[in-house]
This record gives structure tokens, C-alpha cells and sequence, in this order.
């Protein structure tokens, strides 16, 4: 009954020997650097399209339109459902919070897209950063800040400044 993925999608079986190691890796990125950026430079000409695109906003006002519809209608249901006979009222004031469960889900639709949205200009903004600290660690010298954290020192270095900063108190 368990197959593999490899049955699953229909793909050639990988052995361990072709697995890539983390050097063949590196080794393909490096030589496929260009294309990599012409992607990239692609992903931020569409990103930088998206502030344009209306219909993502338009979404968003349909959906507080719908929850406040749904809201309102299941206001003035559960008012019907507190004037009639009480053997009726438990149908009305049912669907009287199915609207509202309507109205919650539109809102929770509305903030998921909003928090999926942000994550990728998350990822995005992560991956940039990482690609351009890559790109500065091939032409850093030893004494240049390391992501604008600190300098790199070494262990005697460090203790010769502590104790200077010591006698220098004194």
C-alpha cells in the first residue's frame, strides 16, 4: 500500500550516489549565478507592479462589505427571532449565527491573504539580504564589519582591548 514519491509523481528513482553533495550545490549556484539574478530581477519587477494591481484591493472591500451584510442580517434576525413564537425562533436565530459565522470567516479570509502576502515580502526581503551578504563575504577584508555588527577579532586582540580599557578607567 506505501509507495514512494517517486512512484507517486511518475520520477526517475535517485540513488545515494546522485545525490547532490553540499559542494556540487554550491558549485551549480556559482555557475548559474546570472540566471538566478535575471530571476530575481524578474521577481522584483513583478513585485514592484503589484502596488498597481487593484483587483487585490477590491477583494478586500468586497469581504467587509459580505461581513458587514452577514453581520447586520443577523442582527435584524435575532430581533425576528426574539418577537416570534418561541417554537420558530430556534430555526431564525440558527441562521442568525450561520450569518455571523459568514462574517467571520470573510474577515479571516481577508487577514490570512494579508498575513501569506507579508510572509513572502518576508521571505523575499530574507533571501535578498542573504544574497547580498553572500556577495560581501567574497570581497570582505578581516577588520570590516560583519553585517554592520561588529568587527571580526581574535582572541588576543579582544583581551589586549579589555585590558586597555581597564588601565584606561584607572
Amino acid at each position: 500500500m506505501s509507495r514512494t514519491l517517486e512512484e507517486i509523481l511518475n520520477l526517475a528513482k535517485i540513488t545515494d550516489e546522485e545525490t547532490p553533495t553540499i559542494g556540487e550545490v554550491k558549485v551549480f549556484i556559482e555557475e548559474n549565478r546570472e540566471l538566478i539574478n535575471e530571476v530575481d530581477q524578474a521577481i522584483d519587477q513583478i513585485d514592484a507592479a503589484m502596488p498597481g494591481v487593484r483587483s487585490l484591493d477590491a477583494a478586500d472591500d468586497e469581504l467587509d462589505e459580505l461581513a458587514q451584510f452577514a453581520k447586520n442580517k443577523a442582527e435584524d434576525m435575532i430581533d425576528l427571532g426574539m418577537n416570534v413564537d418561541p417554537r420558530f425562533s430556534g430555526v431564525i436565530l440558527q441562521t442568525a449565527s450561520n450569518m455571523l459565522g459568514h462574517a467571520i470567516t470573510a474577515k479571516t479570509a481577508k487577514i490570512d491573504r494579508k498575513l501569506r502576502t507579508l510572509q513572502l515580502q518576508l521571505q523575499k526581503a530574507k533571501l535578498d539580504h542573504q544574497i547580498n551578504r553572500d556577495a560581501g563575504r567574497e570581497t570582505a577584508k578581516s577588520d570590516t564589519p560583519v553585517d554592520g555588527q561588529g568587527i571580526i577579532l581574535d582572541r588576543n586582540e579582544l583581551l589586549r582591548q579589555i585590558l586597555n580599557n581597564n588601565t584606561s578607567q584607572k
